[in-house]
């Protein structure tokens, strides 16, 4: 049997749907603080969407105050949108806080396949072990090398001690063990900016409420996928969306995520 084939015997929707409504209202009741050093078009909306969920969101890159900022934090976010030195030096000093702290953290490797530098600085920041890489097909190459097809995403979640989140029409999570694909979403949330960066914030603030990090990724893009359905009922293109998005969120419930939810 192969990887794939076990994992999906694991959970049935209707279990996945529950344990990510149960992350959901523990992102509420406890209302994590998620620091995010993350593209500068981002922080706006990554900081809505954190307070929609319930969560805290931190964004400070300052060189006199990133250290305490981040060991206070119960996650952190690594985005490599803005690429700037003031930004790599922000992340060097943070890692060093979550190693010290074995705090759960997320890279998002956003346009390495843009950017050789950018590249090579997130193949290094996998030495410090990220619970999740959050990441589309064109990034997956640059920073794992091949094609993200088939079991490509398990065998390199499993290599890395990783979960990776591949994301797209379809998303996929993987730990290498376990694996789902997650169909729910709207083609709005791609007209969005940030929507993305935010995304991986969300799953910051799951993953400070759920140790096993395979749960928390497959809860927060559910729960995000889900609420992107929803708004676009109301929406009238992509600036309604992004508020309407934010609103949906804030509302999701367990009947709704059992309700919309699609995996396999």
């Amino acid at each position: 049997m192969t990887i794939l084939g076990k994992a999906n015997r694991m959970h049935a929707p209707v279990d996945l749907a529950d344990i990510a409504a149960d992350v959901m209202a523990r992102i509420r009741a406890r209302a994590p603080r998620v620091h995010c050093i993350t593209n500068t078009v981002a922080q706006n909306y990554t900081a809505n969407m954190l307070l929609a969920a319930g969560a805290v969101p931190s964004m400070t890159i300052a060189p006199e105050e990133v250290l305490t900022f981040v060991a206070s934090a119960n996650a952190l976010l690594v985005n490599l949108g803005t690429f700037d030195a003031e930004r790599r030096s922000a992340i060097e000093v943070a890692l060093g806080a979550v190693d010290a702290a074995r705090m759960p953290w997320v890279l998002d490797p956003v346009f390495i396949d843009s950017s050789p530098g950018r590249a090579q600085c997130a193949r290094e920041l996998l030495a410090h072990a990220p619970s999740v890489v959050r990441l589309n097909p064109t990034e997956f190459a640059p920073l794992f090398g091949g094609d993200p097809a088939g079991e490509a995403a398990a065998r390199v979640a499993q290599a890395c001690s990783t979960v990776v989140a591949l994301t797209g029409s379809v998303d996929i999570v993987t730990d290498g063990a376990r694996h789902v694909a997650i169909a729910n979403g709207d083609p709005l949330m791609g007209l969005v900016t940030a929507m993305g960066c935010a995304g991986s914030a969300l799953l910051c603030a799951a993953l400070a409420v759920e140790t096993d990090a395979w749960l928390a990724a497959v809860a927060a893009i559910a729960a995000l996928d889900v609420a992107g359905e929803v708004a676009a009922r109301t929406a009238r293109g992509p600036g309604s969306f992004a508020s309407a998005i934010i609103d949906a969120l804030h509302t999701l419930d367990g009947a709704t995520l059992r309700a919309r939810i699609k995996v396999s």
